[in-house]
């Protein structure tokens, strides 16, 4: 008599690489009663899969009012979905912009080598652009760029960044900053950031404390002589969330996956 039973489709590791706006969304974390972005494509992924549930793993858990044009996340599906038929079931303010397998050791967030944010301001008279409001921050001062860039090289490398974090329990606030920049391009000030990892809040925090060093508020030494504070700065303003905008998400080759994660683990727990 035949085998009747039938066997489950293995399941297989999907990335996906994700863009979005932020300002209509409560974050990228799943909340009850809030729109968010990890609701929104994990209930989209699963109606179209046909599945009863689908569990995303995220490279950075984005706050609410943050953008992203180069989020990854992971997860384990028994077929690579089709980023057109994905795209025509996601809302206009959320997009895949890429899927394909990869190895099973791959993991978003632990894999991660290191996350690029930028920062978007403006100082121009005439404010910001109309088509830019929702991504460019318009500051009603002039800034002194060149001393905002001078602060922030200040901050590069491994330090406990305690001053710029909202503390989470058993969270540590150690992080290596692997650069720090500010250029201007006419009215508009760019901060681009590239950490191995950020802690909750820190990034506008970071530009927070640069913006009062461009007001000409605090020293340009400032900034970094609150990492040795060892707790929240209670005098670091964090910056409007609709500047910020993740854009790149580093990775080692394949051979290096399973390592990678194994030590990001260890050094910042679940």
């Amino acid at each position: 008599m035949p085998d009747a039973t039938i066997e489950a489709d293995p399941l297989r590791r999907v990335r996906l690489d994700v863009s979005y706006d932020g300002t209509d969304f409560s974050g990228w974390a799943r909340q009850p009663d809030r729109r968010t972005v990890q609701g929104v494509l994990e209930d989209t992924l699963a109606r179209v899969l046909r599945l009863p549930a689908v569990a995303l793993t995220v490279a950075g858990r984005t706050d609410a009012g943050v953008h992203a044009t180069g989020q990854v996340v992971h997860c384990d599906l028994p077929q690579v979905p089709e980023v057109r038929r994905v795209n025509r079931a996601l809302p206009a303010d959320v997009r895949v912009t890429g899927v394909r397998e990869v190895p099973a050791q791959f993991d978003a967030r632990f894999g991660a080598l290191w996350r690029r944010y930028e920062y978007r301001l403006t100082d121009d008279p005439a404010g910001v652009a109309p088509l830019s409001r929702r991504e460019v921050v318009g500051w009603p001062r002039p800034l002194d760029d060149v001393a905002m860039a001078a602060a922030a090289r200040r901050l590069t490398g491994l330090h406990d960044f305690a001053a710029f974090c909202k503390r989470r329990e058993g969270a540590t606030t150690t992080r290596t900053l692997l650069s720090f920049a500010v250029l201007r391009a006419g009215g508009d000030v760019t901060c681009t950031v590239v950490a191995d990892a950020f802690c909750h809040s820190m990034v506008r925090s970071l530009v927070g404390a640069l913006l009062a060093v461009g007001e000409g508020r605090r020293p340009v030494d400032w900034p970094a002589a609150l990492l040795t504070l060892g707790r929240r700065a209670n005098d670091v303003t964090v910056a409007p969330a609709h500047g910020l905008t993740l854009v790149e998400v580093g990775y080692p080759d394949d051979a290096g996956l399973a390592a990678r994660a194994v030590e990001a683990r260890a050094r910042r727990p679940e």
